[in-house]
């Protein structure tokens, strides 16, 4: 049976809306990842058959197929192409499972896959919303689809609602999810004190660490801060950064391995992806992470570390409530609430951060899984090797 290996895995520091990374262009981004990554795994960057790089709202300098303009940016062979997948936020994730299916499938043999997004250049929907507007297509996508309003009407499809919808389904108050919040702002700032970043990080310039967590953080601060739908529950505080950041992954087949004289680090022994409620939109990683373990065989106690993106809080919170998962295992360094969501890129520095834990505690397996627009979650599953 094939394999596919991970055999490098790195990342930017997560830069801070308007921070450190704020006016590096996207592609420049990229490609220090994937400097790094060839530097590091000792590849010859010719070999690499396809780059595979997630990232949404596509436009202006994330335009153009930014996978491939990454890798040229990056000084790389001209001869390896490059292609952008945009599955929302779960996009670099994704951009992982399509570079594992074709080491899987043995039609390629060595494939980069990553992820990379500058929100402080080009803001969350401006590809389904402000760009649509000089073409007179406003109200986002859609706004005109009468097949969509027949089937879900005027319910209103964004991810505020759509945590909102969460927390009121489970019954999450806003002090449930503010607890949880602070949990993940002490735990990233643990993490980079202990430097369990260092080794994962290729810092760019003076930014050598995440931006984002807020060591003089209090639940009294959190406290003060108005909802962002009135009357509702959700602040900024239970929310993920906009942040900006790229991280990038080389997989192998065994014969890329033995062929390139490389060391694998973990094998992918999972991955699928589910849908659910489009409206209520952040639910599917409960059903996605069921089906998972039912299609391996594996219970969350078998699971050592679990990384499920903190889009809000009421979508770990209801995740934990559902799968009875033990939190001492999940989001161990903080999540994005603390350290930031650069949409595209998330994905892919989860996986980088999940690899260098599972090394580093001497866990076996790891689960990722996160929300996204749609009502979609990935899930991954990594042997640890």
């Amino acid at each position: 049976m094939a394999e596919a290996y991970i055999v490098e895995a790195v990342r930017t520091p997560v830069g801070r809306r308007r921070g450190g990374l704020a006016a590096v262009h996207p592609a420049d981004l990229g490609a220090h990842v994937l400097t790094a990554l060839v530097e590091r795994s000792g590849i010859d960057p010719a070999a690499v058959e396809d780059v595979v790089f997630g990232c949404l709202d596509a436009v202006g300098p994330q335009a153009g197929d930014i996978a491939r303009t990454a890798w040229l940016a990056a000084g790389l062979p001209e001869e390896v192409p490059g292609v952008t997948v945009d599955r929302q936020c779960g996009s670099s994730q994704q951009a992982v499972h399509f570079a594992a299916q074709a080491v899987l499938s043995g039609t390629q043999d060595l494939v980069v896959a990553g992820g990379v997004q500058n929100m402080s250049m080009v803001p969350i929907a401006f590809a389904s919303r402000r760009a649509a507007d000089p073409l007179g297509l406003t109200g986002g996508p859609f706004a005109g689809s009468e097949g969509w309003r027949a089937r879900y009407g005027d319910a209103p499809v964004d991810q505020f609602h759509g945590a909102e919808l969460i927390a009121r389904r489970w019954g999450i108050t806003r002090r449930d999810q503010e607890e949880y919040a602070l949990r993940s702002h002490e735990r990233a700032v643990r993490a980079i004190d202990e430097g369990r970043f260092a080794r994962e990080t290729v810092p760019y310039g003076d930014i050598t660490t995440d931006e984002g967590p807020r060591r003089d953080t209090t639940a009294a601060k959190m406290a003060a801060l108005d909802p962002v739908v009135p009357g509702g529950t959700i602040t900024a505080a239970c929310s993920s950064q906009v942040s900006d950041g790229a991280a990038a992954l080389l997989l192998a087949s065994e014969r890329a391995v033995r062929d390139h004289g490389l060391t694998p680090r973990a094998r992918v022994h999972h991955l699928s992806a589910r849908g659910d409620d489009p409206i209520r939109m952040l639910a599917a990683p409960i059903p996605a992470t069921a089906y998972a373990l039912e299609k391996t065989g594996l219970t969350l106690g078998e699971i050592d570390l679990v990384e499920i993106n903190e889009a809000f809080a009421p979508v770990v919170l209801a995740w934990l409530e559902e799968t009875g998962a033990d939190p001492a295992r999940v989001n161990v360094n903080g999540g994005a609430i603390a350290l930031g969501h650069p949409l595209g890129a998330t994905g892919a520095r989860l996986m980088t951060t999940l690899l260098h834990e599972l090394e580093r505690t001497g866990g076996r397996f790891g689960l990722q899984t996160m929300c996204e627009g749609g009502g979609q979650a990935n899930v991954t599953i990594l042997e640890r090797l």
